[in-house]
């Protein structure tokens, strides 16, 4: 007679082996985004998962090749959370959120033609963290010890409480270093915040009349005029900061989509100060949701081994929740390494359909058809293959 040694082991155990013995989605509770591979209905909120314990915090990562599956993904979460009454505010740098705008009764703002809106809060340091990352972003480089020194002076100079105009109002205060042509720290930021008065800048986050007052669930800020320019990143930077006052209010749940993700990633001084805005996420009720079209875009941020490229990877390591499309062979690779995915995990980032992406969420793992419904249609770019999955 021989003994059979067998061994015990939970559900939870093979979890943490990432060998889960069966894929029933998430176990909460609301309308579907698709199906589990071996399970029902996949349903997940964010919030709902940070309720539960499934997560740890709200920030969520959308990557995938292009026509995989992304945008889709991300608006079929964003039309359900607004029928929940959560916020929304989606920054938008090619203006491909048009039909969910009109599906929920809302017009896309573009800045600069549709008026100017204060990135600026009222908080006294994150405003002054905001102006140092906006000028720095728009030198292309980052703000020297000299600069540093100038600009808390001239901000200290800032009539209280703060005028609704910051950077017209720095801009009178240092203006006058422009009619030396002597080289300074003044002089350099002057010129920088004439960019912004009367330059390229100009008309996005001041002007002459009224701030833009932004209100509803949904937001749409339209940066499709500035896709194709130099001054992306500092757009996008500034878009971001401006919405961040309209979501995640007390008591409140909101949405921040930040398409086009590489703008801020590859600016120093941008993913600086939005890893700060990260680490805040679960006291503002706030998700931030990243898209990016390659993975390759985190590579752009900065050479291997750099402290950039390892901010950009520890902002993404950040994200409790990804939804991860197909990817190329070395992309995968990059992909895995960046967000520490098993061998298995990479593997299926290769072969995934259309339309299929690998969903991480805190420990947990499913592989997920998007499942668009009639409803979705009508707000989303799918072409007929996607629609017959």
């Amino acid at each position: 007679m021989s003994r059979a040694w067998t061994h015990w082991a939970t559900s939870a155990d093979l979890v943490s082996l990432r060998l889960p013995a069966h894929d029933a989605g998430t176990g909460l509770t609301g309308p579907s985004l698709g199906e589990a591979q071996y399970g029902s209905s996949f349903v997940l909120d964010v919030f709902d998962a940070y309720g539960a314990g499934l997560v740890s915090n709200p920030n969520v990562i959308v990557a995938g090749s292009i026509g995989a599956g992304k945008s889709t993904i991300v608006k079929m979460q964003l039309d359900r959370a607004l029928r929940r009454g959560r916020r929304a505010v989606v920054v938008d740098p090619k203006g491909e959120y048009g039909d969910l705008a009109a599906r929920h009764g809302v017009v896309p703002v573009a800045l600069g033609r549709d008026g100017w809106c204060s990135p600026f809060s009222n908080d006294e340091r994150e405003g002054r963290d905001l102006l140092r990352a906006l000028l720095a972003s728009a030198q292309g480089a980052p703000l020297n010890n000299d600069q540093h020194f100038a600009l808390d002076e001239v901000w200290h100079r800032l009539l209280a409480p703060r005028p609704a105009r910051v950077l017209w109002s720095l801009y009178q205060l240092l203006a006058s270093h422009l009619e030396s042509s002597t080289p300074s720290a003044s002089r350099s930021l002057a010129l920088i915040l004439y960019r912004f008065i009367h330059g390229d800048l100009a008309g996005l986050f001041d002007g002459e009349d009224e701030p833009l007052v932004f209100s509803g669930d949904l937001v749409v800020l339209d940066l499709s005029a500035q896709w194709s320019s130099n001054s992306l990143s500092v757009a996008v930077l500034s878009a971001v900061a401006a919405a961040q006052q309209l979501v995640g209010r007390p008591g409140e749940f909101g949405y921040l989509v930040l398409d086009e993700a590489w703008a801020l990633l590859g600016d120093v001084d941008a993913l600086r100060w939005l890893r700060g805005s990260w680490k805040l996420a679960r006291a503002r009720g706030l998700s931030h949701v990243l898209v990016l079209h390659r993975w390759s875009d985190v590579a752009a941020a900065g050479d291997a081994g750099s402290a950039q490229r390892e901010r950009a990877q520890g902002l993404l390591r950040e994200c409790e929740t990804a939804w991860l499309f197909r990817q190329p062979v070395d992309e995968a690779r990059e992909m895995a390494r960046a967000l520490g995915l098993s061998p298995r995990e990479e593997r299926y980032l290769t072969g995934l359909p259309k339309g299929v992406a690998l969903v991480r969420y805190g420990a947990h793992r499913s592989i997920v058809g998007v499942r668009p419904d009639a409803n979705d249609l009508g707000f989303i770019d799918t072409d007929a293959a996607m629609r017959e999955r």
